[in-house]
């Protein structure tokens, strides 16, 4: 089993003192398992709210008179996340090396995109690199974050995981069409094809607290594309970025990015596999998705 932080122990073991006596079947069971469900997703995004806060205080609240430039505060803000996400033990240093890795990533594509009008910033502050403030490499390190935690905290199994250097070669070129769709013919439609013949017989296994579940891991990659997309409404709306659309007024984004989000899921799920190698289940599910775990199989890994 993966390992908590000391600091989730702490609250892993507190959470056992409200939720041990909870019964193990029937409709209250249910529900502690739904209410265990929500707070681990919070948690999980523990690093993207945090900075979703910061642009949307910023928007609400930053002075337009100020010394420093709104786009060098929301970086210097983001940095102070990520030092804290690390110092408080929320984070790992293993798990820091896949966030840099999406930061990076995700900080060449925006000097791409930017250069091509895909989306612009405000051009103010010394913090940036070209027309890129260097804020924007957290907002994909926020999603590396996420991933790496949802896959701790749910203790993520997965059967029929396809060989991950295929799964490398369509993550490479996804990431490849991005740049050269702009140059010749846009392959994401096949890309999308692919990714479900390839991903499609894959199922993924995830603890809450007693039961185990399991869900298509196309159909999880589309759920969390469509989280994204909804963050992306709230940070072009706190003006972090703009669609050349959005320059007259803001709008709703484009329901299409859900497919250059779906993806860059594709992406996400290649670099954490680079630090957690997909595991098969250790515990056979019964035809109706679910496991009932022992009373003591705790809310995590670390308690088991």
């Amino acid at each position: 089993m993966r390992s908590f932080t000391s600091v989730e122990l702490v609250i892993d073991q507190r959470a056992h003192r409200f939720l041990d006596s909870a019964p193990a079947g029937g409709a209250r069971s249910r529900v502690a398992e739904f209410v265990v469900f929500g707070l681990k997703q919070g948690w999980a995004c523990i690093f993207g709210a945090a900075l979703l806060a910061v642009l949307m205080a910023a928007r609400l609240w930053y002075p337009d008179d100020a010394g420093l430039a709104r786009n060098d505060f929301l970086t210097l803000a983001a940095v102070v996340i990520q030092i804290l996400m690390v110092a408080t033990r929320l984070e790992t240093v293993r798990e820091l090396r896949v966030i840099v890795l999406f930061h990076i990533v995700g900080t060449v594509m925006e000097l791409f995109k930017t250069d091509v009008g895909s989306w612009s910033y405000e051009a103010e502050g010394f913090l940036r690199i070209g027309a890129v403030p260097l804020f924007s490499g957290f907002m994909y390190a926020a999603v590396g974050s996420y991933m790496v935690r949802v896959y701790r905290l749910f203790d993520l199994r997965f059967s029929r995981y396809p060989r991950r250097w295929i799964t490398a070669v369509i993550a490479a070129a996804v990431y490849v069409n991005f740049f050269t769709h702009h140059y010749i013919w846009d392959a994401r439609w096949l890309l999308l094809a692919a990714v479900v013949t390839v991903f499609g017989r894959c199922v993924m296994h995830f603890r809450v607290f007693r039961r185990k579940f399991r869900m298509p891991l196309v159909l999880a990659f589309l759920l969390v594309a469509l989280f994204i997309w909804i963050a992306e409404n709230i940070a072009t709306w706190s003006g972090a970025w703009l669609y050349p659309n959005q320059v007259d007024g803001w709008h709703m984004v484009s329901p299409d990015k859900l497919v250059s989000w779906f993806l860059l899921m594709i992406i996400s799920v290649v670099l954490v596999a680079w630090v957690y190698k997909p595991q098969r289940p250790e515990v056979a599910e019964d035809a109706g998705g679910e496991t009932t775990l022992p009373l003591d199989a705790g809310i995590g890994p670390a308690s088991s």
